[in-house]
């Protein structure tokens, strides 16, 4: 049975059900109907690739440049936060990244007095080196003590390891000034990009479907500045209850109907079986995508939808409303009996053992 036969089937139904109303019928009999087994869902319009524009800086809405049903694309500025200390954090921030950098060349004042140190250095060891030669010759000569030679060579030394020090100390005064670069660019650009969070930009296109702040308007971070959403394209979300989500598969047929348009119904599939249980309502989430999408699309409007999980071909069925609590039905002369059921719909009942076709029940209400 396929989607349009099911809906001529529903109509029918409503219209027997109507048709006995007016008569105001209190008996019927079993008979024997395809009917369409359905699971009942609640639900809401979406638009795909729904999210929320949110600020990412602390201060007041200086401009806004967008309205409802405004459409656009990505890296659009939609508005303008006023937070003076990110720009200021920004721009003290660079200053010492300059600093640092200049700190970092060769010819910065403190790496000048050591290169200035190491040649004093390096100009001392000569001078001992020519000493040392001297006293070697004079102690060859035995003109000299060896105790005097001896202090020569250790001045040398020390001369040597002095040096040693100083271009120790050159190469440590680089890799700090090198790392100090890094730090402060490190934190001129995380300051800088607090700075671009003063503008509101979108990262993904779409289309305004609600604006929730204006001009003036004081923000902090992570508050909601409007609802935006793919426009072209919406589906139903809908919310199965957990004694029924075993039964939805994906590609089953939904008929939706918003409460918007009663009386008229939509197509759909399901395409998506959403891992989230909802333990307020004791339900999971399906996504259900229209055949045809419909010319009405305004996400939030709430909606229903039957998902078709089977078809019962020429089963013995009551009106729902005959069938007692207990599964007791009223035979006409005969009072109560407990029946066997099967398959429940919002308007039928499969009897699957206790009744006939030639059974003539009764309701305890009139409809």
């Amino acid at each position: 049975m396929n989607i349009k036969s099911i809906q001529i089937l529903l109509v029918l139904v409503g219209t027997i059900t109507f048709v006995s109303c007016g008569k105001k019928t209190t008996t019927t009999q079993p008979v024997r109907k395809d009917i369409a087994e359905l699971v009942f869902a609640t639900g809401v319009l979406k638009a795909d690739n729904e999210y929320s524009l949110t600020a990412q800086a602390e201060g007041y809405i200086t401009a806004i440049y967008f309205e409802e049903g405004d459409e656009f694309k990505a890296g659009k500025t939609m508005a303008v936060i006023d937070n003076k200390q990110t720009v200021v954090n920004a721009t003290q921030s660079n200053k010492l990244l300059k600093i640092a950098r200049s700190n970092a060349t060769a010819s910065s004042p403190l790496f000048q007095q050591v290169k200035a140190n190491i040649a004093a250095g390096r100009e001392k060891i000569k001078q001992d080196e020519q000493q040392l030669e001297r006293y070697r010759k004079l102690y060859e000569s035995n003109s000299i003590a060896k105790v005097e030679y001896e202090i020569i060579q250790l001045n040398l030394a020390n001369s040597t390891a002095a040096l040693k020090v100083l271009e120790e100390q050159y190469n440590n005064l680089q890799i700090q000034a090198n790392q100090q670069v890094e730090i402060q660019k490190q934190q001129s650009g995380v300051n800088n990009s607090i700075v671009v969070y003063n503008r509101v930009i979108t990262v993904v296109g779409g289309k305004v479907y609600k604006k929730r702040k204006e001009l003036g308007d004081f923000v902090r971070k992570g508050d909601v500045i409007a609802e935006i959403a793919n426009p072209t394209k919406i589906y139903a979300y809908l919310s199965i209850d957990e004694s029924n989500i075993s039964k939805v598969k994906l590609q089953q047929s939904v008929i939706i109907q918003f409460n918007t348009h009663k009386g008229i119904n939509y197509d759909g599939v399901v395409t998506e079986l959403y891992p989230l249980f909802d333990e307020q309502t004791q339900s999971f989430y399906c996504r259900a995508e229209f055949t045809k999408e419909p010319a009405f699309k305004i996400p939030g409007t709430q909606l229903q939808g039957n998902v078709i999980i089977g078809n019962q071909k020429n089963i013995l069925v009551i009106p729902r409303h005959f069938l007692k609590y207990g599964n007791k039905v009223r035979i006409k002369g005969k009072g109560d009996i407990v029946v066997k059921t099967g398959f429940i719909s919002n308007d039928w009942v499969e009897i699957i053992d206790g009744l006939d076709e030639k059974n003539i029940i009764e309701s305890d209400k009139i409809k």
